[in-house]
């Protein structure tokens, strides 16, 4: 389709939906928008126009009004404001139902997802790529223990998960609307996005860039958060960890039946029944313990199809535009 002109107005034949979650980001949204309109040139000669859909995930700060504030004057602007906190992944799925760009792209409004690279990206989509993803080659800025445990995660699932999820993946991706779509029609309640988004497969690109700072503003992710989300990730993409509950039961059953012969024969031999008493007392306590944790192992697993069962929307809508 050619550019037409309509009372001076340009129209553009493709779109690209910018879908912006938000939690307390008052401070960044003006900044944000103000980097990512210097990349619009860039997109108007390749005749794509900008949407903008940010996401308020129940913030508590003036995140809506600032939204609003950019809506007075740019209508391309969209918010999508949840009645409460329901999460990233949440706001991005809320994001993507309501995008109607021939192209998508996910960016955190700290600025932390550098708006420069967004026309490398596009131009590797305009090379056959159905999908650009980005990752950090660095965690420059990180506390150190929380670096730690992200890298003995990411190496965890490579071992056991069929998906990949590459070490230093950032949710900011751009895709064509047909990988969008492939990924609305993933419609689980527990949502890992970096997973589903390497299940859905297609031609992925990735790019590297070095860790950026937020601009303003404080991060959202304590280390129990990402320690529970990472939780979410094992229990989406694989099942090792009921092999493993499964592979201590039969374990311990053969050295329970080989410790009951030891016994026999023991007490048949030099009788003293009594004598021992401490170390069993440990053999207890451990395979007790052993059983405790393939139990909650198992309640974790039946905890998440409880959540899918019920069937609860992922999120509820308090106001939009």
């Amino acid at each position: 389709m050619m550019n037409l002109e309509d009372n001076g107005l340009k129209t553009y034949s493709k779109s690209l939906s910018i879908i912006v979650p938000c939690y307390n980001e008052e401070e960044s949204i003006p900044l944000f928008y103000e980097e990512i309109m210097k990349q619009e040139t860039f997109f108007h000669e390749k005749d794509v126009e900008f949407e903008f859909i940010f996401v308020d995930d129940g913030s508590k700060d003036g995140t809506v009004n600032a939204v609003k504030t950019l809506r007075e004057k740019d209508e391309r602007v969209h918010l999508v404001s949840f009645s409460r906190n329901f999460g990233k992944e949440s706001a991005i799925i809320a994001g993507l139902e309501k995008s109607i760009g021939d192209f998508v792209v996910f960016m955190d409004a700290d600025l932390q997802d550098p708006p420069a690279i967004l026309p490398e990206m596009y131009e590797y989509i305009g090379q056959g790529y159905d999908s650009v993803a980005t990752r950090r080659v660095d965690r420059k800025g990180e506390p150190p223990i929380r670096s730690f445990f992200a890298r003995r995660f990411y190496g965890l699932m490579r071992k056991i998960s069929k998906t990949e999820i590459v070490d230093g993946a950032r949710d900011y991706r751009l895709m064509t609307r047909q990988v969008a779509d492939a990924i609305l029609s993933m419609r689980e309640y527990n949502r890992f996005s970096k997973g589903i988004f390497g299940w859905v497969g297609y031609r992925t690109k990735w790019l590297e860039y070095e860790n950026v700072e937020r601009i303003a503003g404080e991060t959202k992710w304590s280390f129990w958060k990402l320690f529970l989300y990472s939780l979410d990730g094992i229990m989406a993409f694989s099942t090792v960890p009921l092999s493993i509950a499964s592979i201590f039961g039969i374990l311990f059953c053969v050295l329970a039946f080989v410790f009951v012969i030891f016994i026999f024969v023991r007490a048949l031999l030099y009788g003293d029944p009594v004598a021992g008493w401490p170390s069993m007392v440990c053999i207890i306590l451990f395979i007790g313990g052993v059983q405790l944790l393939c139990v909650g192992i198992m309640g974790q697993y039946m905890s998440k199809m409880y959540m899918e069962v019920k069937d609860r929307p992922k999120y509820l809508v308090k106001e939009e535009f």
